[in-house]
């Protein structure tokens, strides 16, 4: 392939509970880690009087006894093949046998048990994402085997079974509620400290724009959260769950501690998750069908607009929802279903974060005038095979981009598998490769990459990024 310039220097989160340690950046947020296990220890602490002039003192632990034995830990292996060269030659491989060509990672992380009739845990995809072995450790000390149910990698959700009986389950709670200043507690398995609680304050509601944490709605707060703590419960006064801790913020790397950023997933939408993966194995996501940018004040200025706020619509699929409710190019979207709308990226996220058949309201401006449109978001694609879009693509197969990396400011589709000596495969695509461009047209995503191919161009040239480099394919 012919060099092209490295697109974007990508880092994905260091702390993200499973089995890596790479750092985003040194300002960028970080993942809960799940953390190598270690033995409990137990604080000692000074008893407090019951009462104090008479009055009685307040404690959690009356809420606490009740939740805490709903929190467990996950403990996760997988098989690592150790790489070195020399393991390819027999003759190495004869004179020293006993050189080890596969190592184990174990990682640890927390779960909340939300069904204890059907054993069902909620816990982050990236705490399992690629284990070989999953153990789920109760508060009362059993450890038995968890069965992988499904996950989410774009809301870092994961769904896992135990066959444990007598069990405690946390309710739900409506995190729709949560107002800033309510209190709430933190219970995980921080550096594998299990049954560790930590209390605080809501932070704030619907945090978003923190690039690499795929689909974005969360609660912050500053109850402490650390490694180990992700897929752990943040539970509110009344003991329901309201969210899963699933990040904490630290210029310095996650493993510099807590200072009190805090991250968790909404109870509403792990629900939401939850219930897709266990009716349909699988998360299917809505969208409107339109390709949209951010607003330049030149833009905005000449659109009419008083500020540069809003997605501007720059494209519009044709069968789409957007298409259906007149929605047009050159469109502000303002605002969705009352909720402000900053940028395309806010938009984008709203979209990925609603269930297909949503009707929603859309406040936009037209020629620098208001207008109101009702549109029904539909299905958006989950993968696309190369023959649907053209010959020359025979045998790839395309995904959208995990919203970990479009957030990290990439856009394209995945190449997630190319079939062994197929037309594609001989043209030099590999599974892997991220498309950022093609002479077909211009694309963002799954959906306007199928659209690019009408009509199917004479010449077809593909830009791919693969590691940490690029070139560019001629397809034949």
């Amino acid at each position: 392939m012919r060099p092209i310039p490295t697109l974007l220097t990508l880092a994905l989160a260091a702390a993200f509970g499973g089995f890596t340690a790479t750092a985003i950046n040194a300002h960028l947020d970080n993942r809960a880690d799940a953390a190598t296990p270690v033995a409990s220890v137990v604080p000692a602490t000074a008893a407090l009087p019951a009462s104090v002039a008479g009055q009685p003192v307040p404690s959690l632990a009356p809420m606490l006894e009740q939740a805490m034995p709903a929190v467990v830990s996950v403990n996760t292996k997988q098989v690592v093949r150790v790489r070195n060269p020399f393991f390819d030659d027999p003759f190495f491989r004869r004179l020293f046998p006993q050189v080890p060509q596969e190592r184990i990672n174990e990682s640890l992380g927390s779960g909340v048990i939300i069904d204890a009739a059907k054993g069902l845990v909620l816990t982050n995809h990236h705490v399992i994402d690629n284990a070989d072995d999953v153990r789920v450790t109760l508060a009362d000390g059993r450890t038995v085997q968890a069965e992988f149910i499904g996950s989410d990698p774009d809301t870092d959700i994961a769904l896992i079974r135990i066959p444990a009986e007598k069990l405690t389950a946390l309710p739900l709670g409506n995190s729709d509620q949560l107002r800033v200043g309510d209190f709430v507690v933190a219970i995980g398995n921080p550096f594998g400290f299990s049954q560790t609680v930590t209390s605080g304050i809501v932070s704030a509601v619907g945090r978003s724009g923190i690039r690499g944490l795929g689909y974005q709605n969360f609660i912050q707060t500053d109850a402490s959260i650390n490694p180990g703590n992700s897929g752990g419960a943040l539970v509110n006064l009344a003991g329901q769950l309201v969210g899963i801790n699933t990040a904490s913020f630290n210029p310095q790397g996650s493993m510099a501690g807590n200072i009190g950023l805090g991250l968790a997933i909404p109870s509403n939408l792990a629900r939401d998750v939850v219930e897709q993966l266990v009716t349909k194995g699988v998360v299917v996501r809505g969208t409107l069908g339109v390709e949209t940018q951010n607003l330049t004040p030149q833009i905005a200025q000449g659109l009419g607009l008083a500020e540069a706020r809003g997605a501007l619509v720059t494209r519009v699929l044709a069968g789409s929802g957007a298409a259906a409710a007149g929605l047009k190019a050159g469109d502000v979207v303002l605002s969705i279903n009352g909720q402000r709308v900053d940028n395309a990226q806010a938009l984008h996220n709203f979209e990925g974060l609603s269930t297909v058949g949503r009707t929603v309201d859309l406040d936009i401006r037209r020629d620098g005038k208001p207008l109101q449109l009702k549109a029904t978001l539909k299905e958006q694609p989950r993968a696309l095979t190369g023959d649907m879009l053209d010959p020359r693509l025979s045998g790839a197969t395309f995904a959208d981009l995990p919203e970990s990396l479009r957030q990290s400011g990439l856009n394209g589709v995945l190449v997630s598998d190319v079939a062994r000596g197929s037309r594609a495969a001989q043209s030099g695509l590999a599974s892997g490769d991220v498309i950022v461009a093609a002479s077909s047209g211009e694309f963002t995503d799954l959906a306007s990459w199928r659209a690019s191919f009408s009509p199917r161009p004479q010449q077809l040239v593909l830009s791919v990024r693969r590691g940490n480099g690029g070139g560019q394919l001629l397809m034949r």
